[in-house]
């Protein structure tokens, strides 16, 4: 596979398997499972469920690993979680939780074929060529157990590999200059993402603070009067993408061309059905990294 190929294929897989990592955030599951093992209902289930590969960690690895996410609202629940259920427990909890909300949404019969063994697989081969340096939060998922449970090895798999474009796409943030407000004002404002107030109280941000990386951007000339991005705004935009295609494409690069086109070709029939089986709230889908 060339280098733009694998790019390409970057771009694509994570399209496709972003619903099937992304669900569990939302399925009733998952907060029933974590509840179970301790922790409060509502955004404390997030944040320990997905920095519990971290250990019981503190606010400050979280906020940087997570990025867009206001660090005062972080410290609300952490590390506070750790002393209602172990990480242990929580990932237990959450790889049963998946599993269950997968077979809800495929139904047993597609839950049970032999496509998702064969997605699971290559998804796992895909993630296992993913290199570690530099990706701390994708890292730390890299070290957990796999499952033996098909979608269970699935949702695992997919979870790695948006890890790890995650980790990626911070640090191309951070070669533009964007922090992780920023990152998410500028998100905003390409019309793909939240609306500016669903981004600031999902991802606890003030109007202050809001305003004060508006007008920060404005005077860089990322943004016009108005909050929408300029001519050189939408290159930027643009640039952070395809940079972090070609960060995130070694694993696609070291499958090859046909196993990532079946990634792509399984990951839609599948991802389709997830959301079409009422997985996200209406309007609401994978709006961030």
């Amino acid at each position: 596979m060339e280098e733009q190929a694998a790019r390409t294929a970057a771009a694509r897989g994570h399209r496709v398997l972003e619903p099937l990592h992304s669900l569990v955030y939302f399925a009733g599951e998952a907060e029933s499972a974590f509840v179970a093992t301790g922790l409060d209902r509502g955004r404390m289930c997030y944040f320990a469920s997905r920095a519990a590969p971290f250990g019981p960690v503190g606010p400050g690895a979280v906020a940087a690993t997570f990025n867009v996410f206001n660090p005062d609202l972080i410290a609300e629940y952490l590390p506070r979680a750790w002393t209602l259920a172990t990480p242990a427990d929580i990932l237990a909890a959450r790889a049963d939780a998946a599993g269950l909300a997968l077979r809800r949404l495929l139904g047993d019969e597609l839950a049970d074929s032999a496509a998702v063994t064969e997605l699971a697989g290559l998804v796992r081969e895909a993630a296992e060529a993913a290199p570690v340096e530099g990706r701390a939060l994708f890292a730390a998922h890299a070290d957990l157990p796999w499952p033996a449970d098909p979608l269970q090895q699935l949702w695992h798999g997919a979870s790695l590999l948006r890890e790890f474009r995650g980790d990626g796409h911070v640090a191309i943030l951070l070669g533009h200059r964007l922090s992780g407000l920023a990152a998410l004002v500028t998100h905003t404002a390409t019309g793909r993402g939240f609306t500016v107030d669903t981004a600031k109280k999902r991802r606890g941000w003030s109007d202050e603070q809001w305003t004060g990386a508006v007008t920060e951007l404005t005077e860089r000339g990322v943004l016009d009067g108005t909050g929408a991005l300029t001519e050189e705004g939408r290159a930027e935009r643009d640039a952070i993408e395809a940079e972090t295609d070609a960060v995130t494409s070694a694993p696609w690069l070291r499958i090859g061309i046909d196993k990532s086109a079946r990634i792509q070709e399984l990951g839609a029939i599948f991802s389709k059905r997830v959301v079409a089986e009422g997985a996200y709230p209406p309007g609401l889908f994978a709006t961030g990294r």
